[in-house]
C-alpha cells in the first residue's frame, strides 16, 4: 500500500457532507512514522467533514494514463486528528507542509488492491487482524477464494 500511494502525491479523498452525501477532494497522502496521515488546510471542508464524521476513503492515483501500475487501491478507515504538539513538531520536521493546517493519523479498517493478472482481475482484501483474503475472477467462471 505505502508503495502504491507513494508513486504519485496526489490522491482522491471521500468524506461525508453534513447532508450524508459524498465528497471527493484532492488530498497528499502521507506515510511516515509507519503510518498514513492526511494533512490538509486549516478549515478546508474535507477537514470539517473528518471533525464531524471521521470516516474516510482514499483512493490511489491511478497514474498517467490510468494506466495503474501496481493496481487500483482504495484505503477506507477513520481519521484521528492529532493535536499533540510534539507529534505535530516531529511530523512537519519531516514532512514540512505549508502551515497552519490540520493533521490527521488514519486509522486504516480496511485495504482493497484490484489487478489484472490475465485472464483474471485478482481482488486482495485486508482488515486490520486478519489475513490477506484473495479473489480471482474472469472467463465468466465463479469467483475463486485463495487464502
Amino acid at each position: 500500500m505505502e508503495e502504491r500511494f507513494g508513486a504519485y502525491r496526489h490522491h482522491v479523498l471521500g468524506t461525508l457532507r453534513k447532508d450524508g452525501s459524498p465528497r471527493l477532494s484532492g488530498l497528499e497522502a502521507d506515510f511516515r512514522f509507519g503510518e498514513l496521515w492526511l494533512g490538509m488546510m486549516v478549515n478546508s471542508r474535507k477537514a470539517q467533514d473528518l471533525h464531524r464524521d471521521p470516516r474516510f476513503a482514499l483512493h490511489g492515483n491511478p497514474g498517467p494514463d490510468a494506466e495503474m501500475a501496481g493496481g487500483d487501491v482504495r484505503v477506507t478507515g477513520r481519521a484521528v486528528e492529532i493535536t499533540d504538539p510534539e507529534v505535530i513538531t516531529r511530523y512537519t520536521a519531516t514532512a514540512r507542509p505549508p502551515e497552519p493546517f490540520h493533521l490527521f493519523r488514519a486509522e486504516v479498517t480496511e485495504v482493497v488492491r484490484v489487478y489484472v493478472d490475465d485472464p483474471h482481475i485478482v481482488i486482495e482484501s485486508w482488515r486490520p487482524g486478519t489475513p490477506v483474503r484473495t479473489l480471482r475472477r474472469g472467463n465468466g467462471a465463479e469467483p475463486v477464494e485463495e487464502g
